[in-house]
């Protein structure tokens, strides 16, 4: 006989999660497709709460309350809120769709290319700093680079159903279709030889960032027009690559809203 514990674990087995409410009501928001959504006995009843079952009961979505217990077996992250949503899998666009994207929106490109970025903390970040400053796309490879994981919707505080994540095989081959369509590529990396400020983010533009390990890779180095560093005065030699991102994004956004 299946307990009610072992079918919900289950379901959590075939379906990725949203978790947390603030995630969770911007996937709503956005019109994502939600499966089910259980909440915490005890939850605290705000607004955001409300705001959530709201529209949950609008769209007809069957919503349940656990015990806290069982929804820290199967929630990903350790501060959930009380929340936990099933979900189809995150989809990944296609790095033709962002170029189409920006085509029809009738905006000047302006993407983010990540090089071997593992840390699903940082992805969300960057995310989260990539609607913030207008960034149209985010670029990823599909082999040893972190996915849409749970975990990166959570930290993303539900940029992640705003911003469109493309998933390549090949960096170096998307850079060159980047390059093509009319893209200046440039890369972000200790060694740069201008300041990443003294770039020109107004013209079609995509940023390549390294890993946190090793950052950007040697041929994904030399595909670049132009590599730019970030100036430092401490004894610390880099950055964490969310927050180096975050920087040049931030100065793009600058630029661009001159």
């Amino acid at each position: 006989m299946v307990t009610e514990t072992q079918r919900i674990e289950r379901c959590f087995m075939i379906e990725t999660t949203i978790e947390g409410c603030h995630p969770l009501l911007e996937a709503l928001r956005a019109g994502r497709s939600i499966n089910r959504v259980f909440f915490a006995r005890g939850i605290v009843r705000n607004g955001t709460f409300t705001e959530i079952v709201t529209l949950l009961r609008k769209r007809g979505v069957p919503f349940e309350f656990q015990d806290r217990s069982l929804l820290d077996r199967i929630a990903s992250t350790a501060s959930h809120q009380g929340v936990v949503a099933k979900v189809a899998a995150h989809e990944f666009c296609t790095l033709e769709d962002i170029l189409h994207m920006s085509q029809r929106n009738n905006k000047v490109p302006l993407y983010c290319v990540l090089d071997g970025l593992e840390d699903p903390h940082n992805l969300g970040a960057i995310l989260r700093t990539a609607d913030a400053a207008g960034i149209q796309g985010i670029i990823i490879r599909n082999r040893r680079e972190v996915g849409l994981t749970p975990v990166v919707a959570k930290t993303s505080a539900g940029a992640i159903e705003y911003v469109p994540v493309a998933r390549v095989s090949n960096i170096n081959q998307a850079i060159d279709t980047l390059k093509r369509s009319g893209l200046w590529v440039v890369g972000i990396e200790v060694n740069g030889t201008i300041p990443f400020d003294q770039v020109d983010y107004k013209l079609p533009t995509a940023i390549v960032v390294g890993g946190e390990g090793e950052g950007i890779s040697e041929l994904t180095r030399k595909k670049c027009d132009l590599l730019a560093s970030i100036p430092m005065c401490g004894q610390i030699s880099s950055l964490n690559a969310s927050v180096a991102t975050a920087l040049v994004m931030y100065e793009a956004f600058r630029q661009r809203r001159k």
